[in-house]
């Protein structure tokens, strides 16, 4: 694939654009039930170019018997601090924002999973960096977004090399942030996830020193209010919804020139960016089921960062999951779709 020739300042470019999302509800209020003309609204949390684009593109928001009202948030932690405080009834997160928001003591559930190619969770250095293996981060500056699935590849790639968090000079920094300095030399590393490991890849700012195949798990969820859920006619439409995102994620494996062209134009990515990053990761997910092997892989995510000390309290996963919908879906452990060489 032609590499992109781009700047630092037009990398920033579309993650000041995520960044720049603000939530169209107040995380201090709780949302309303229903409309003016009293439908039932369903109050969802997403994120720039995620599940209303997603169900736009794939003609899955024709015919909805509830109403949507979207709030956009720049990542999964603030999107959760929505649930929790019953701004928003569900939402999309990766693999470590629950853990850290339980530990935290929110009120929330998870109550769906799907399983993608971790081929895009990514340790990424400068291309003539002379670190050739995560041993030799130890002492050096690493850049990832706190309670991020990045954060737990991260550690789970320096324990396999031996280190620990604190072998390696740790930087908290949300994506835009942590682009401009990865870009500007500021750090050594940066643990970072797609579209922003593809459109550095294809920059040519940077190469992979590892990614998370083989150390993560892949999963991804939907994660809901509990008092949403506790509401037959509220629950009934988390069902309908999680339905029609598990059709949309099919159509995204069967279409993704065309779900690449959408994704653009909503971040503002180059088209070859995020087509980039659905063949790498975003158009393997496949949607699996809540079974005990994703709970015991959740459990080890939120022991291991209990035992660090990154989270307040050790949890027990299990009493934040609800498999009410999981139906006849494939186990968790189900492989990832693939594009073949393409995604690689």
């Amino acid at each position: 694939m032609k590499r992109l020739r781009l700047s630092a300042a037009a990398l920033l470019l579309p993650l000041a654009l995520l960044a720049s999302a603000c939530s169209g509800v107040s995380a201090a209020g709780q949302a309303s039930n229903t409309d003016g003309k009293g439908s039932l609204v369903l109050n969802v949390g997403d994120q720039k170019g995620g599940a209303e684009a997603l169900l736009r593109a794939a003609g899955e928001l024709d015919d909805l018997p509830y109403r949507i009202a979207w709030s956009t948030f720049t990542s999964g932690p603030p999107l959760l601090e929505a649930v929790n405080a019953k701004a928003v009834d569900i939402g999309s997160v990766g693999n470590t924002p629950p853990v850290f928001a339980a530990a935290a003591g929110s009120k929330i559930t998870v109550v769906s999973a799907t399983h993608g190619d971790s081929a895009g969770e990514a340790i990424l250095v400068a291309p003539d960096s002379p670190v050739r293996t995560v041993g030799d981060l130890k002492g050096r500056k690493v850049a990832v977004a706190q309670g991020s699935s990045a954060h737990f590849q991260l550690v789970a790639s320096l324990a396999k090399a031996g280190l620990k968090p604190a072998d390696v000079r740790v930087t908290l920094l949300q994506p835009a942030d942590a682009l401009a300095a990865f870009t500007s030399g500021k750090v050594d590393a940066w643990a970072a996830w797609d579209p922003y490991t593809s459109q550095v890849l294809l920059s040519g700012k940077g190469r992979v020193l590892t990614d998370g195949r083989g150390l993560v798990n892949g999963l991804g969820f939907q994660v809901a209010s509990p008092s949403a859920l506790a509401d037959p006619a509220k629950a009934k439409a988390v069902g309908d919804f999680v339905e029609r995102l598990r059709r949309a994620q099919g159509w995204v494996f069967d279409h993704p020139e065309e779900w690449a062209k959408v994704w653009a134009k909503e971040t503002g990515l180059p088209y070859e960016v995020a087509l980039a990053a659905v063949k790498r990761s975003n158009g393997t997910r496949i949607p699996v089921a809540l079974d005990d092997a994703a709970v015991a892989s959740e459990q080890k995510i939120a022991d291991t960062f209990a035992a660090l000390g990154l989270v307040p309290r050790t949890i027990r996963f299990a009493d934040f999951v609800d498999t009410r919908f999981n139906k006849d879906l494939p186990p968790s452990t189900t492989p990832a779709r693939s594009y073949g060489k393409a995604s690689s």
